[in-house]
């Protein structure tokens, strides 16, 4: 079997082409209840490209082998490969070094990564980690969990009516027992920007390391990982358009030395007796086990996607058609947008006075449409704004505006049946 091609450069500079780049996505040629698929619920998990789909199948069909500890061939090519994909990952981020960039199942285990390896070795009790009202609840149990155990204190920082981070809350939630900012880039219920720059500016100034969940930043815009200076930066290779089961944790290289491993297992030792271990460098030291191989290789492949394509152009394409659904939502009658930020990425998140979510998105199902219904892992926030759950329509590069009008008309459908 041949390598996979490269992902298709865009010929027109400056021009996104949905139509074009959803020739690149098989699924979006089935059909859903006997209609044309129209695909909403990319914050949940993105479809894949024929690219990503070619570059894993190769890795099974002619490229596979263990890794890191084979002396023959195959062993060394896969390899190669793999480590490839992680240096596409550090110049993806703009991380200073390849070995800042750990592999993981996604963005969940990343999180739990950090809390328990830096949070148990360097955070005792009355420790403050500060989080926000916007947070997923992966980057909420796992502090749940370490502070059960060692008696760390949780503070959060609210959200204005619009979905906002209220910044001087949060900067007064800074002192001088803050010892983590643990913050997301981009809501995943609502779609809020935060203004990570500034958040991340205002702990370092104390002395205060942050970490970052990106899992719904870096599908939608560049993530420059030196100009943040965040300390971890997290993110689901699923969301960006690559296979499940693979993620990626960042973290400075001064932390991830310092810190000790997550998991014991192969390859992140140096040496083994019953009596010690010594432990192998990073990002090795993290990565117990065999990784999802494969995984790394088509998540490397999702980039050089990406990339071909032009990140600033998908992300001109995702605003504009964020506006468009949003405008045309907007004349639905009694439907209430819950999330209103000034800078919003890629999501609209709603309820309908005639219908609960879940019959908003089971009648949209039978129209082809999939949308995501629910508290969207965001129970507190859904609190903040007194709803049980809601309805959220989420847009990839593959979206085009006949798919929000898609939307539209189904919500125009649901209103005829529920009156």
């Amino acid at each position: 079997m041949t390598a996979p091609a490269p992902a298709r450069k865009n010929p027109d500079a400056g021009v996104f082409d949905a139509r074009r780049a959803r020739e690149d996505f098989p699924i979006l040629k089935t059909a859903a209840h006997g209609k044309p698929l129209v695909f909403l619920d990319s914050a949940a998990s993105a479809q894949k490209p024929r690219q990503v789909i070619d570059a894993v199948a190769h890795v099974y069909e002619a490229e596979y082998a263990n890794i890191h500890r084979g002396v023959y061939e195959l062993s060394e090519r896969t390899t190669a490969a793999f480590e490839d994909a992680r240096e596409k990952i550090r110049a993806f981020l703009n991380a200073r070094e390849a070995r800042e960039i750990i592999f993981v199942r996604g963005a969940t285990e990343a999180i739990n990564l950090v809390a328990q390896s830096f949070g148990r070795a360097f955070l005792k009790e009355g420790d403050e980690i500060v989080l926000s009202a916007l947070e997923h609840h992966s980057n909420i149990v796992p502090w749940q969990i370490l502070r059960d155990m060692t008696g760390i204190v949780l503070r959060v920082a609210p959200v204005n009516d619009a979905g906002e981070i209220e910044m001087e809350a949060y900067e007064k939630l800074l002192n001088a027992r803050t010892r983590l900012v643990a913050i997301a880039h981009v809501s995943n219920a609502i779609g809020t920007v935060t203004p990570i720059r500034e958040i991340i500016r205002l702990a370092h100034a104390k002395g205060v390391p942050v970490l970052v969940d990106g899992c719904q930043a870096v599908p939608h815009q560049k993530v420059d990982l030196q100009a943040l200076d965040c300390d971890f930066y997290a993110f689901s290779g699923h969301k960006l358009y690559g296979p499940s089961g693979i993620g990626v944790l960042y973290g400075k290289a001064e932390h991830l030395e310092a810190m000790p491993p997550y998991q014991g297992g192969g390859d992140m030792i140096r040496s083994v007796t019953f009596e010690k271990t010594d432990f192998n460098v990073i990002p090795h030291k993290f990565e117990a086990g065999t990784p999802h191989i494969a995984g790394a290789i088509g998540l490397g492949a999702a980039i050089d996607y990406l990339e071909g394509l032009g990140l600033a152009d998908i992300a001109a394409h995702e605003q504009a058609l964020l506006q468009h659904a949003t405008a045309r939502l907007s004349q639905v009658e009694g439907l209430r947008i819950v999330g209103t930020a000034a800078e919003k990425s890629s999501i609209l998140s709603f309820t309908l006075a005639a219908a609960h979510p879940h019959d908003i998105g089971t009648i949209l199902d039978g129209e082809g449409i999939a949308i995501r219904t629910g508290h969207h892992c965001a129970q507190p926030l859904m609190d903040r704004f007194c709803v049980a759950a809601t309805a959220r329509a989420s847009f990839g590069l593959y979206n085009t505006t006949e798919d929000a009008d898609a939307l539209a008309e189904g919500l125009r459908k649901v209103l005829e049946i529920f009156g």
